[in-house]
């Protein structure tokens, strides 16, 4: 199996290096390898590489300065996923593209399922629905993956900022009316190589999977539990999004419902509380 993946140096694109290093040949591109700006590049890396499969890890991930940089966003986030899925259609190549709960407004009590109205709050937000609209009016094969507050061990994240703010501040400040499900980048590589090892769950229909952790909680929540497990004594108090501040609306309910992928391919990521242990013993 020849796989290109886009993004290699990102949250997610680093956990893919090594998980579909086994599956096959993987051309492995960050942003100087591939420049996401440049449709040609693009096409010229694709008709190169002629991959089976594309795994799009690259994305603009800066959702508050998204609201400044709407052009930039669209690029990367819009324009340049309708290439790859061009592209992708043109050899016949599977496209695999991960998309965000933040196509959602959050006024939904309960867990977000495939099929419910998108209605984003943001320009980030916007961007990444515009990609999963431009896959899907492709006619490329594809599945799509929706995921919700990503960390890793690698990149900008939380779980970083948390950790790094903890070491110089005697008290954090963490946003308690968001819910959501923190997802371990590594959970979800381990995701994707599951499905892309077994030829029959290859062959499932083109379409749209949420992929998250199980359980919920808040990012004061987030916070509290990262600190517990890393024995750090910092305090932190809980505030509302209005206190915070953000540039960009966030939704107050990023909770997705998994029955769809658990269906189709078996996968259940594990709880967000044991995928945080698992990037906490990968950072140290």
């Amino acid at each position: 199996m020849r796989i290109l993946l886009t993004g290699s140096k990102g949250q997610v694109g680093s956990a893919l290096v090594p998980a579909l290093a086994p599956l096959g040949a993987v051309s492995a591109l960050d942003r100087q390898g591939l420049d996401l700006l440049d449709l040609n590049a693009i096409r010229t890396a694709i008709q190169r590489v002629k991959p089976d499969v594309i795994v799009n890890a690259a994305a603009y991930t800066a959702v508050d300065r998204a609201e400044r940089e709407e052009d930039i966003a669209l690029a990367v986030n819009f324009k340049a996923v309708e290439g790859l899925a061009r592209e992708a259609r043109s050899i016949d190549a599977l496209l695999i593209h991960f998309s965000t709960d933040y196509v959602f407004d959050g006024e939904r009590p309960v867990p977000y399922v495939e099929t419910d109205l998108p209605n984003p709050l943001s320009v980030y937000g916007r961007s990444k629905l515009a990609g999963e609209r431009a896959i899907a009016a492709s006619g490329c094969r594809h599945f799509i993956f929706r995921t919700s507050w990503v960390y890793g061990p690698a990149g900008r994240n939380f779980l970083q900022a948390i950790l790094a703010t903890a070491k110089t501040k005697p008290e954090l400040r963490v946003v308690d009316d968001q819910r959501g499900a923190p997802t371990s980048s590594l959970a979800i590589a381990a995701a994707v190589a599951r499905i892309l090892a077994a030829p029959e769950l290859l062959q499932q229909e083109s379409g749209l999977y949420h992929l998250s952790a199980a359980g919920e909680t808040t990012w004061y929540g987030f916070a509290k539990g990262i600190l517990s497990m890393k024995g750090l004594q910092t305090a932190v108090t809980p505030i509302s999004s209005a206190e915070y501040g953000a540039p960009a609306r966030r939704p107050k309910n990023s909770l997705l419902d998994n029955s769809k992928i658990g269906a189709t391919f078996g996968i259940a990521l594990p709880g967000w509380r044991q995928g945080m242990a698992a990037v906490l013993a990968a950072i140290h």
